[in-house]
């Protein structure tokens, strides 16, 4: 069993930034990708990006690229989400996800979930 636990939500004023973590305990995570996903209020859980087991692939949703940055170190069991040009609509509960697949093509499947951290962007 795989457990994940987000950390590094808060608020922010648009234009502003963010950066959330989630570390892997309990069974290792090593072979898996990752990724984030989200969920605003009264609307269905979304992928935001994902990253492969090497960390040399990235996926983004079109909605966050060029603003979020998705990266791992394996030899912390952690993974990252860089967010930079925060906007009102970002604002979401942020859940870490992990796939037992090595290799990405896209968004992953959630084998694994974490909590959630709320992320609140204020205009």
């Amino acid at each position: 069993q795989v457990q994940l636990a987000e950390s590094g939500g808060g608020l922010v004023q648009s234009g502003g930034s963010l950066r959330l973590s989630c570390a892997a305990s309990g069974r290792t995570c090593s072979g898996y990708s990752m990724g984030w996903f989200r969920q605003a209020p009264g609307k269905e859980r979304e992928f935001v990006a994902a990253i492969s087991w090497s960390g040399g692939t990235t996926y983004y949703a079109n909605f966050v690229k060029g603003r979020f940055i998705m990266s791992r170190d394996n030899a912390k069991n952690t993974v990252s989400l860089q967010m930079n040009s925060l906007k009102p609509e970002d604002t979401a509960v942020y859940y870490c996800a992990a796939d037992r697949r090595p290799r990405i093509y896209g968004s992953i499947s959630g084998d694994y979930w974490g909590q959630g951290t709320q992320v609140t962007v204020s205009s």
